[in-house]
């Protein structure tokens, strides 16, 4: 078996879980969805931080490297179209008529 067909199996079955509902979620209240958002996407960048500065002095392996700074990069995407659907919100709410 190839060795690239593990790999795309393994990272399928990470992927996964994330198309289904987040049981820790279930009770919870918007308020509390948003700051664990908020502390996901803090850590995430910390993460990547923290590889970079490994991956500059040495220390670093290059993949954990490249996959941490996908993840920095998806965040960031995933943050950036979250507040641009906020303020399209906020512009839609500004053209109501009174």
């Amino acid at each position: 078996m190839d060795i690239r067909t593990l790999s795309a199996a393994t990272g399928y079955a990470a992927a996964r879980p994330a198309t289904q509902a987040d049981p820790e979620f279930t009770g919870a209240t918007p308020g509390e969805r948003a700051k664990a958002s908020f502390e996901n996407f803090t850590n995430t960048l910390q993460q990547g931080e923290q590889m970079s500065v490994q991956a500059m002095t040495g220390n670093g392996d290059p993949h954990a490297l490249v996959q941490a700074l996908a993840q920095t990069e998806l965040a960031v995407e995933t943050a950036v179209t979250v507040r641009n659907k906020v303020v399209e919100a906020y512009q839609e709410i500004l053209r109501m008529p009174v």
